[in-house]
């Protein structure tokens, strides 16, 4: 639901897939495979399935998570890379940020944020995602419940959690991903209070030829404050590489 401001709008120029990761809204949640390169085997699928060999990826926070290994594991499908305001698993800064952000060591505990916010969801969802964005006139109380709805869905909070349990072995692989830079084009975007100004240089570490920058007054969630612009950024990249 987070593309769906932008969707349309990339989809004047180019056939547009968004999915639901393992663990989220309408996909499976099954007990284990949490791990990136786990998620990005079943995003590759999907594509192979919907009869696209060679596509585009696009990935925001977890998403972008899971972008890069899709990148760096199928290199003769993956044409372009977007990752957009996210710290990534591999990342030179990776363990002195992740330690700043709260919700990364409460979703790691086994059970007890599942415990705390089942039948919450709406209150869990509205205060994370409202602390992350910059512009409030942008923040819809529609969508949010349509988050929280997913999140409520039986097994869907765990779901949610066992993304950041596998964070440990996602960054011993993500080293691994760094011995072979990626060649393809790359863009790094984000808002400009938030991961904005670390894109470029954090992909650089995993790429050889990355573009893109900050989206000013804007906070994490790119897509939903800053529509247009994350679409013109998207088209501009992809029409000039």
């Amino acid at each position: 639901w987070e593309w769906h401001h932008v969707m349309p709008l990339l989809a004047e120029h180019f056939s547009v897939v968004a999915m639901d990761l393992r663990g989220a809204g309408f996909s499976d949640c099954p007990l284990d495979g949490y791990d990136k390169a786990t998620m990005a085997r079943d995003a590759h699928e999907v594509m192979v399935a919907l009869g696209h060999e060679r596509y585009v990826v696009c990935g925001h926070d977890i998403g972008g998570m899971v972008a890069l290994p899709q990148a760096a594991i199928y290199r003769e499908a993956v044409t372009h890379l977007a990752v957009l305001d996210v710290p990534l698993p591999g990342w030179t800064g990776w363990e002195t940020t992740t330690a700043r952000l709260w919700h990364f060591s409460f979703h790691m505990n086994r059970d007890l944020p599942e415990r705390l916010i089942h039948g919450r969801e709406y209150d869990y969802v509205s205060t994370f995602m409202a602390e992350r964005f910059y512009d409030h006139s942008t923040f819809d109380p529609a969508d949010i419940a349509i988050y929280a709805k997913a999140m409520a869905l039986p097994g869907r909070t765990r779901g949610g959690m066992e993304w950041y349990r596998s964070l440990a072995a996602d960054h011993a692989a993500a080293l691994e991903y760094k011995k072979q830079p990626l060649e393809i084009p790359v863009l790094g975007l984000g808002g400009d209070q938030r991961f904005g100004a670390q894109m470029v240089p954090m992909l650089k570490e995993f790429a050889t030829n990355v573009t893109g920058g900050s989206i000013a007054r804007c906070s994490h969630y790119v897509a939903d404050e800053r529509p247009d612009e994350v679409a013109a950024a998207l088209i501009d990249f992809l029409k000039t590489n």
